[in-house]
Parts: structure tokens; sequence; C-alpha cells
């Protein structure tokens, strides 16, 4: 989305609080339904012109740091990915688990969304037995888009379409030479924007919605 706008709710509401009756905006930005909706509410016009906005700037370029962690499900899957993502230039931070004795999933996966939600990291890998509990947890954490992938395309799809930035794998679900695929294909594509860019701005105002 270089060089494009995008109005959600909280813009709105930052000029409602600010007393202004009008919000400018460059030709070309993607204003969200619910954006529109706060506007016509609190009386905000909509308006392009100069920018009037308190931060353009693009999203982040890709960092070459991967947080992973795993659950005692996907400790010994987990163990290769590290190894195999050191090979690959990858710097790697490693949350745990630490061994096979039995743990709790949601304090792997929630570390490891709050080292992305907070920018420590650029992505993250979580592995559990299926995939799918991590994936809840790391999905309540703001900001954070996390996808079970169980193949290369799901993974490739993730990533260009649904600007994932979390990656969960089924340890028991998956064998491991096509976890490093999947890992490979994820962490190699980048989101293409675009006509999908309407499509996330919807999530964030959903989320922003119930996170008040």
């Amino acid at each position: 989305m270089s060089g494009r706008v995008l109005i959600n709710e909280t813009r709105i509401m930052d000029a409602v609080r600010a007393g202004r009756k009008t919000l400018s905006f460059p030709e070309g930005s993607i204003i969200t339904p619910l954006a529109r909706d706060a506007a016509r509410q609190h009386g905000i016009s909509l308006e392009t012109g100069p920018v009037e906005l308190g931060h353009t700037a693009p999203l982040p370029s890709s960092s070459r740091i991967v947080c992973i962690g795993s659950d005692h499900g996907g400790f010994d899957v987990k163990k290769v990915i590290v190894t195999f993502l050191s090979g690959k230039d990858w710097t790697v931070v490693d949350v745990g688990t630490d061994s096979a004795k039995a743990c709790d999933y949601p304090d792997f996966a929630y570390a490891v969304a709050r080292m992305v939600s907070d920018g420590r990291a650029g992505t993250g890998i979580m592995i559990d037995g299926t995939g799918i509990a991590s994936s809840i947890v790391c999905n309540k954490v703001p900001g954070i888009h996390a996808a079970c992938a169980y193949n290369e395309f799901t993974a490739w799809s993730a990533r260009a379409h649904n600007n994932a930035n979390i990656l969960t794998l089924g340890s028991r679900s998956l064998g491991v030479e096509v976890c490093k695929r999947i890992v490979t294909t994820f962490l190699e594509t980048a989101y293409e924007g675009g006509r999908h860019e309407l499509r996330i701005a919807k999530i964030r105002d959903i989320e922003i919605k119930f996170g008040r």
C-alpha cells in the first residue's frame, strides 16, 4: 500500500476529539466502512485535499528476526526449524518451551504474538499438535494475523493475500520436511497489498471496535 493513506474509525474519532468538522486526505486513500459510518454519525465531512492526518508512514519493511515457540507437542519440530532457519541467515529468537515436558500452549503462543505485536520480531512461528490452538491464541493479540497453514499454497496465500505475520504449524499433522517448505514459503512471500488492502482494513476496524 505504498503511498496510500488508510482512513479508519480511529482517524475519525481523533478528528472528533480535536473538534474538527472536516478531514482531508489524498486522492486514492482507503476509507473503511466503519470510518464512513463514524464520520456520518459525528458530522465529519470527508474531503480530498492536502493531508491533515497525524501520520501516513507506509508499513515497515520486513525484518529478518523470526520469533519461534512451541508447546511440548511441537518441541522436536521446533528444534529442527530453528536450526534450519539459522542456516538461512535469519535471526531466530526462541521463546520456548525448552523440553518435551507437558506445558500449556497459550503461554508460548502469547509470547510469540507479543514479540511480533511489539515490533521486536517481524514474523513469528508457533508449533503445537495441530497449529489450530496456537492460532486462536495468537489472534487474540491486537495487530496479529496468525494463519494455520497446512501446505505451501496456504502459506503463500496467508502472506500474499491476508498479510499474516505469524505462522502456526501442526507437528502431529505435518512431516518435518513439509514444515520446512511451508516455513520457507511463508517467510519468502511478501504481502501484495492492492485489492487486498480494503479487506485487511476491515479486519483492523473490527479489531478496534471490539478492543475498546
